[in-house]
């Protein structure tokens, strides 16, 4: 599994158009093959931030969604708002166990 962690830095008045440009975007990126996980957040002690945490089955379906279409749109609507570059963090994580 492979697991991305991103962050970006926003005015604070960007934070919400940031955060709803992202939340369109959700439902179509879980449905891409391989997506487990796509949440969108905002940061809670820091009020520039707004991140995104991914679950891909694997790493060859997370670099299809970098390659998508769907990505680079999103990039197009999110990089005017950003004050700062992204940061993503990638980790390679096997699933040891899930608790309900």
């Amino acid at each position: 599994m492979l697991i991305a962690h991103i962050t970006f830095k926003l005015a604070p008045e960007n934070r919400s158009p940031a955060l709803e440009a992202l939340i369109a975007e959700a439902e179509g990126v879980c449905a891409m093959a391989g997506c487990q996980t796509f949440i969108p957040f905002l940061h809670p002690t820091d009020h520039t931030c707004v991140g995104i945490i991914h679950e891909w089955d694997t790493r060859e379906s997370f670099s299809a969604y970098i390659a998508s279409p769907a990505f680079a749109a999103l990039g197009n609507a999110l990089r005017p708002l950003m004050i700062g570059p992204p940061v993503s963090k990638r980790f390679d994580a096997t699933l040891i166990e899930g608790v309900t």
